[in-house]
């Protein structure tokens, strides 16, 4: 019987780490420490003066990720909702389609690089209002 357990608490612990490694790619990659924000002047790239017209015209449309439709539990149409589409929704990730990722915005191109430091930089500087 005390081997028995042992064994399962064994398994129990192996699957644990089996589990724990296979951690998605944003957890591993700081994206927004990367960003060259040199050119970026930090209070001017807010929410409300650039992010929100890039969200609007590329995630928080229809079908995707505004207030109707709100794909897969993101909701993109205001800013609380943005900011937590960034801190908990791996958003990051999706736009530079990074490993373990769904590539986004889903079925066009990939973001501009200079849009997607744009968005990494507001991410960095605190996600400015």
């Amino acid at each position: 019987m005390h081997k028995t357990i042992s064994a399962f608490m064994l398994l129990s612990l192996a699957m644990f780490f089996m589990v724990a490694a296979c951690k998605k790619d944003s957890n591993n990659v700081d994206y927004s420490a990367n960003a060259d924000c040199s050119a970026i002047v930090t209070a001017d790239n807010t929410y409300t003066n650039g992010i929100s017209d890039i969200l609007d015209a590329n995630c928080a449309t229809a079908g995707c990720h505004n207030a109707l439709s709100a794909s897969n539990g993101v909701d993109m149409s205001d800013y609380a909702k943005s900011k937590n589409a960034f801190v908990n929704k791996d958003a990051l990730c999706t736009i530079h389609h990074g490993s373990g990722c769904k590539a986004m915005p889903d079925g066009r191109p990939k973001l501009s690089d200079a849009i997607i430091n744009q968005i990494d930089c507001w991410v960095k500087n605190g996600y400015l209002e």
